[in-house]
Parts: structure tokens; C-alpha cells; sequence
């Protein structure tokens, strides 16, 4: 990227800004400030690959990633309108060739994601100097990078983003576990009763009482549990208690890092860009759009809020969802009285007039990821409304179809995708596992299946890492299977579950 550029906004784009967050600030957003700057769409496309950062580690996953966003530009496939980053203060980008009336519905956009990442709970622990430490982190790994190699270390980086996801996304909003742990009561070994203390030394000798007390000790040590609980955080386990070389624990204390910095935007994909789209919409409809812009923003917005069969689109499930969510509690259709109203007309006639729209939508901001936003607001009036339907493949007939339209089904399959990013629970369970040194984790199964050619890779790498065979407990077929991988085979027994 061109650095000597000059990337701040020309006056016109200033002044819609002001106006923009005028309007942001009227309706009652509350964010950090936001810089925004204008980059061309190839400078775009690079700080899109960084994940919206202008600045990161050297690896060729950025580089394959510029490519893919740049082919999509130029092919007409895709194209980039806006990227705003969690930071204090936010920064956001904005494609130079876009028109104004594009620039006004990208500001009003941010200001929504901004206004999120500033008030929702998930987003509480997250640094918000984001863009001072992955430069940080682009220099340690340089560092690295001219002591060891750029080969050593890009084939380590390759195997810490096989396994980023093992992370428990909800540990920052936990206590760190202390490490004063007490200490294990010294073992008091008596030896052989004696009535006569004189005869004590000779019944039982000091050395006797020692190796006693040893043989205890070890047999104490081997039922005591390593970890005592399921360990959520593989990457943390794996930096505390690896044989990792003292640049493998940076580098993997940098990607681990990252990690959970961006886990907050996966948690709340739907309700932030959901948020975002709901103000966009209604700054651009009430306020910001004049007469000859109406038709190219109902083109871009519609366009943006498109879906197909078998995928779910967040800004559109996100944005009727707050509407919904507005709508109900203006109309008072919550409660008691409503959830025990049987009678459908009077359920389609229900408006008590409340109000309370606004108000809620603010509260529900604060407190909801994705998983409990859809768990407690998707209703089966909204699933009918949307027309929601789980999708998926038809063996029989050989095609895709809808499978379902059961309500209940289309929220557990919706609320499956979302929990843990629709990934596998993995734990460390062991780490000295039958006493011989290996890694055994488990596959807590809750309707997500492990992949197997993807859990034989991630042995793979977990095995490089621990320097021992490494092994998980999962189901098959309903069956509980161990698979291990000892660094040059894969096996596979039946276990107990």
C-alpha cells in the first residue's frame, strides 16, 4: 500500500460525515470516535486480506487471500463497500470510487458496528488498542522470522491456524484460574503400632518411614488428575505445558491472541451486522437520503439484504430480526397475557400501543450474542414470516430441498450453527494420559459431528506440537471411538462413552 498517499477525507466526504454522525448521534448511538479514510480498490483489497488491518505478520495465507478479493473485483464478483475495525478510536474505509449516496449508507453502517463493538458485552475484554498490537505482533514474528527462518517459522505458523479455533471463546469473561493453587497436605505414614515408645525407632526405622511416604507420594501424583478439569483452551495448554522452543510459544501466543480477539465478531455476527444494517436503514430513509438517491440505495441495500436457498444472509436475518424485536414490544406482544392468548385474530389485532420499541432494541444491544439473541427473540410467528425452512440434501432423490419447515427444527439447526461457530466442542482431558506422556482430548458431542479427515490433520499438528502420540475420544456411528496419531500412524479403537 501506498503509504505516502493521502487517505483522509476530501471536504465533501467530511461534511457528510458530520452530517452522518449527526444523525448517528440523534438516534441515540453512543460510539467511539471514527476516522475514516479512502483507499483505491487495490489498496482496499490489501487491508481487507489483513482482516482490516493495514499491518500484520508476514505469511503467504494474506497473500492468497489478496488474490481471491482481487480476481473478485475485477471479474465483477464481488465488491467491497465497507470495513470498520474494533479499536479506540474505530477506523473505518471507504472504495473511492463509490458514489456519495454509497459513502452515506457505508457511514451509517459503522457508526451501527461501532456503536456495538462499544456497548455489547461480548466485545467488554477485547483490546481495544488492536491497532498497535498486531503491528507489535507483525514485528516480534519478523524478529523471529531473521533468527530462525522464514521457512521453519511459516510451516509452525501453518499449524497454529489449523488449530486457532481450539480456543474457549467465552474464557474472558471468567476470573483467570489462580496460580497460588494450594499446595498438597504433606503425607504423614505412622508406620506399625507400638505400645512401648522406646521400641518406636526399631519397629520404625526412618528409613522405612521414607520410602513409605515415597511410594505414597507417587501413587498420589499418578491418580491426580492433568489436567484436574476439561481444559476448553488448547492453545493455552499447549503454551504452559508443550515442549514448544521458546519462538514456537511467541508465535503461538501471538495467533492465540488474535484469536480471541476476533472471536467476539463471530459470536455476534447476526445481531452486529443485524444492528448496523437496522441504522443504516433508518438514518438513509428518515434523514440522509435526498429524492435522486432513493433509487440507487434501495439497489444497494436490496442487494445487500439477498439470500439464497441454504444460507443463512446476517445482515438480512439480523435487521428483520430487530425489526421484529421493535415491533413486539411497541405492540406490547410479549408477556403473560400474550404468550396464553390462543385466539389468532386477536393475536393479529394485538397493538396496546406501548412504545417500547426503541428502548428495548438499545437493551437487547447490550446484552445478547447470536445464540441467545436467536434463542430468545426467534419466534415461530417471525420463522413463518421469513419463511425460514432448514435445507439440506435429499439422498433418495438424489438433489437439495427443503427438508423441514417445523419451527422448532429450523430454530435447534439455526442455534447448531451458531453455537461454538458450528464447530465441535474439543477439551484437553489428559495430559499424561495412561502414564506414558500422551495428549488425549474428547469430543463433547452436542449434534455436531467431527470431521475425520479434518480431525486426523489436527492430530497431525497437535502431535508436532506435544512431541508424544496425541489422541481424541469421539462417536462414530454412536459408538465412542479413540483416534491416535503417534507421529507416524493413525489408529483407531472402540471405547466406553
Amino acid at each position: 500500500m501506498n503509504e505516502n498517499k493521502d487517505t483522509r477525507l476530501p471536504p465533501h466526504l467530511s461534511d457528510i460525515q458530520r452530517e452522518i454522525e449527526g444523525y448517528a448521534k440523534g438516534f441515540g448511538l453512543e460510539f467511539y470516535e471514527t476516522i475514516f479514510e479512502v483507499l483505491g480498490y487495490d489498496e482496499i483489497n490489501m487491508v481487507a486480506a489483513y482482516g482490516g488491518f493495514p499491518n500484520r505478520y508476514p505469511h503467504w495465507r494474506f497473500g492468497m487471500e489478496y488474490e481471491q478479493l482481487s480476481k473478485g473485483y475485477e471479474y465483477g464478483l464481488s465488491k467491497i463497500y465497507e470495513m470498520v475495525i474494533n479499536n479506540n478510536p474505530s477506523y473505518a474505509y471507504l472504495l473511492e470510487s463509490n458514489m456519495d449516496v454509497d459513502q452515506k449508507l457505508v457511514m451509517a453502517h459503522v457508526y451501527g458496528h461501532v456503536d456495538f463493538f462499544k456497548n455489547n458485552y461480548s466485545f467488554q475484554h477485547t483490546n481495544r488498542k488492536m491497532m498497535d498490537e498486531m503491528a507489535n505482533h507483525a514485528t516480534r514474528l519478523r524478529r523471529i522470522i531473521d533468527k530462525v527462518g522464514i521457512e521453519p517459522v511459516e510451516t509452525f505458523i501453518d499449524r497454529c491456524l489449523s488449530l486457532e479455533n481450539l480456543i474457549n471463546q467465552h474464557a474472558p469473561h471468567f476470573p483467570a484460574k489462580s496460580r497460588d493453587e494450594a499446595p498438597d497436605r504433606p503425607i504423614e505414614v505412622r508406620g506399625f503400632k507400638t505400645d512401648r515408645e522406646y521400641m518406636s525407632q526399631f519397629i520404625n526405622p526412618k528409613e522405612f518411614l521414607d520410602e513409605q511416604r515415597k511410594k505414597l507420594e507417587e501413587e498420589r501424583a499418578q491418580k491426580k488428575k492433568f489436567p484436574e478439569k476439561p481444559e476448553r483452551d488448547v492453545l493455552a495448554f499447549l503454551i504452559e505445558h508443550a515442549p514448544l522452543e521458546r519462538w514456537e510459544a511467541d508465535v503461538l501466543s501471538v495467533i492465540r491472541e488474535e484469536a480471541y480477539y476476533f472471536a467476539p465478531q463471530g459470536q455476534t455476527k447476526i445481531c452486529n451486522e443485524g444492528w448496523a444494517s437496522y441504522w443504516h436503514s433508518t438514518i438513509m430513509t428518515t434523514r440522509a437520503l435526498k429524492d435522486s438517491e432513493i433509487v440507487d440505495y434501495a439497489d444497494h441495500h436490496s442487494g445487500t439484504m439477498g439470500t439464497r436457498p441454504g444460507a443463512v444472509n446476517p445482515y438480512k436475518l439480523g435487521i428483520e430480526l430487530w425489526r421484529h424485536i421493535e415491533d413486539r414490544w411497541n405492540k406490547g406482544r410479549f408477556g403473560k397475557e400474550w404468550d396464553e392468548c390462543d385466539d389468532l385474530r386477536a393475536r393479529r389485532a394485538w397493538d396496546k400501543k406501548l412504545g417500547l420499541g426503541r428502548q428495548k432494541i438499545f437493551e437487547v444491544r447490550k446484552h445478547y450474542n447470536d445464540v441467545t439473541f436467536i434463542d430468545e427473540f426467534l419466534t415461530a410467528d417471525f420463522a413463518a414470516e421469513q419463511k425460514l425452512f432448514v435445507y439440506g440434501f435429499n439422498e433418495k432423490a438424489n438433489r437439495w430441498e427443503i427438508l423441514d419447515r417445523e419451527f422448532q427444527k429450523v430454530k435447534k439447526k439455526l442455534l447448531q450453527q451458531l453455537t461454538n461457530f458450528g464447530q465441535p466442542i474439543i477439551e484437553v482431558v489428559d495430559g499424561n494420559f495412561e502414564n506414558r506422556g500422551e495428549l488425549l482430548l474428547a469430543h463433547r458431542h452436542d449434534g455436531v459431528d467431527l470431521r475425520i479427515d479434518y480431525a486426523k490433520d489436527t492430530l497431525v499438528h497437535l502431535q508436532a506440537m506435544w512431541r508424544r502420540p496425541v489422541g481424541i475420544i469421539t462417536r462414530v456411528d454412536g459408538k465412542g471411538v479413540l483416534m491416535r496419531f503417534d507421529g507416524r500412524d493413525h489408529t483407531d479403537r472402540k471405547v466406553e462413552l
